[in-house]
């Protein structure tokens, strides 16, 4: 496969004009955060931090052929030796197991090592969030957004979740209520009460020390829930970098 400089992943000749650590060069990481409508890239140790990210449209034809032609292209000017991919799917133990719901097909058993050339893990982009804003014990992530992501993480051990896709009637699920759609269909009032609801519900289940309220529409809240706070969706690269940094985690 033909490499760009970007694909290269941070070719040999400009190791010397990278940050070093005791003689060692510091190993880059790109963070690449998958979505229905946008996928954003994020280069570790750029001096603008989260501004300093890129980004392209997305579809429900995303395949992971166009994901890494698109990365590419972001990425052309920028070394890395690793990628984080924060996928909007199930994952188990860093593989895709599970389609997409809102992207093309073709993602479970794609080789995004040998497409990219370098080492890929892959999480789920709700746990990936998640660990950007972990701090220990036990932290519920709920995302609300398009649908509902959800993600726990307990003691380091990072699990992704699909609470969205569960029913909480017996015809609309979840993330029927409290994504866009419930929105639009429930107005500003009702929405509010049916989100904390739903993050009740979820609380007395799993009986979190804290719960991350993330995503677009968490902004459209007036009051958090019990036990809640608002999390960045910068915290998804946060989340990415660490994934290679801290040893201590482990993926479900």
């Amino acid at each position: 496969m033909e490499q760009t400089a970007g694909a290269a992943c941070a070719e040999r000749d400009t190791f010397a004009q990278a940050p070093r650590l005791r003689g060692r060069r510091l190993a880059s990481t790109l963070v690449v955060d998958i979505g229905g409508s946008s996928i954003k890239c994020l280069l570790s140790g750029l001096p603008g931090g989260a501004a300093d990210k890129r980004k392209f449209d997305s579809d429900a034809l995303m395949t992971p052929s166009r994901l890494v032609r698109g990365v590419h292209t972001a990425a052309k000017d920028w070394h890395f030796d690793r990628i984080t991919l924060g996928y909007p799917g199930v994952v188990r133990h860093g593989v895709l197991v599970r389609e997409p719901h809102n992207l093309g097909s073709g993602w479970v058993g794609f080789d995004f090592s040998a497409a990219f050339g370098c080492p890929v893990r892959m999480i789920n982009d709700a746990a990936m969030q998640a660990l950007g804003s972990y701090q220990g014990g036990k932290l519920l992530f709920l995302g609300l957004g398009t649908g509902l992501g959800s993600a726990l993480i307990v003691d380091g051990m990072v699990l992704g979740l699909e609470l969205g896709h569960l029913h909480w009637t017996k015809k609309r699920s979840y993330e029927d209520y409290v994504g866009k759609a419930g929105y639009a269909r429930l107005g500003k009032k009702k929405w509010r009460h049916k989100v904390h609801r739903v993050v009740q519900d979820f609380s007395n289940a799993l009986l979190p020390d804290e719960i991350v309220m993330g995503g677009g529409q968490s902004k459209k809240l007036k009051q958090l829930p019990a036990l809640a706070r608002l999390g960045s969706n910068d915290d998804a690269f946060a989340g990415g970098f660490r994934l290679w940094e801290d040893d201590s985690l482990r993926l479900a």
